[in-house]
């Protein structure tokens, strides 16, 4: 799978003719990455360890930190190095092996959050029968299938993008070796990288998008329907955390693999794209925690400072 016109590696540009802006970004992503390591890591502790959060939801949230701690681990390091100094290369399996585990996770991500909205969905629509629809079973079978759709996605595209006939000086105009900037990397013919990556990104990106909003179209009139003001704020509370992190990642997203050919949208891109793979896993855990009295309990016993009430 190795491209015999790149035998050497990559160049990853960043924002390199700016050294300035570097050192402030080597700040904020290593800041990110260590927000990242530690919200993860106590949102899957607190997933397992407590019983109370033995439900769905959480299982899907645990996999989802569990998934955000492999991408950025996947990216960040590399990253980091770039932005501290003048070296700023990656070499071809480096490359390869960053690209396979970005397209992969990011796919599954995508699923992830679509799962997670159906759950939602039944949650609020179908609450009587959450527990015969949503059961452990297909809990493991949703979240399989969202890591197997990611890795074929990531086998497909993975070595096509690195096939391409790079031109002479492999300089990447990115933090990351992502498909955008490679095949923009290209001085032969990318056709069928560009209708491959669009397609993908239909069936990745907007089929996903659109099965969620769905969903939030469902949740909205269901909650609309009750006649509780305290009701509607417990329903739309139970959605709010994942809507907002719906909403930080596919616009990022979007704004990277969607964007128009030309120069400031490209540049544009490069922000957009650190977003969504520093930003975004670093503010999940910090979602899902300040809105949620139960992740938030849940740590509390873990420190032990919940005292269980007694029973009679």
């Amino acid at each position: 799978m190795l491209n015999q016109s790149s035998p050497v590696g990559f160049l990853l540009l960043g924002f390199s003719e700016h050294p300035g802006l570097e050192k402030i970004l080597f700040v904020v992503v290593l800041t990110s990455y260590l927000l990242t390591l530690v919200g993860n890591t106590l949102i899957i502790l607190l997933s397992v360890l407590d019983p109370r959060l033995h439900s769905p939801m959480y299982f899907f949230l645990s996999n989802l930190s569990f998934l955000d701690l492999c991408f950025t681990t996947s990216c960040v390091p590399q990253m980091l190095v770039n932005l501290w100094g003048p070296k700023k290369t990656i070499s071809f399996l480096g490359c390869f092996i960053q690209l396979f585990i970005f397209l992969s996770l990011g796919t599954t991500e995508c699923i992830l959050l679509t799962v997670m909205a159906f759950d939602r969905y039944v949650a609020v629509c179908q609450p009587l029968h959450y527990a015969t629809i949503i059961h452990p079973r297909l809990c493991l079978q949703l979240a399989a299938v969202a890591w197997i759709i990611g890795l074929v996605e990531s086998v497909i595209q993975t070595p096509a993008t690195l096939h391409l006939p790079f031109c002479p000086h492999h300089q990447v105009d990115d933090f990351v070796c992502e498909v955008p900037a490679l095949i923009r990397l290209s001085c032969g013919d990318t056709t069928y990288n560009e209708i491959q990556m669009a397609v993908a990104s239909v069936f990745i990106l907007v089929v996903p998008l659109s099965l969620i909003l769905i969903s939030y179209g469902a949740i909205t009139q269901a909650v609309l329907r009750i006649n509780s003001a305290r009701g509607r704020r417990k329903a739309f509370g139970t959605c709010s955390s994942h809507l907002i992190v719906v909403t930080l990642f596919y616009s990022s997203v979007i704004a990277v693999y969607l964007q128009p050919k030309n120069p400031y949208a490209q540049k544009r891109g490069k922000f957009f794209g650190l977003f969504y793979a520093v930003g975004t896993p670093s503010l999940n855990p910090l979602i899902y925690t300040l809105r949620n009295k139960e992740v938030k309990r849940a740590f509390r016993r873990l420190l032990g400072k919940e005292v269980e009430p007694r029973q009679n």
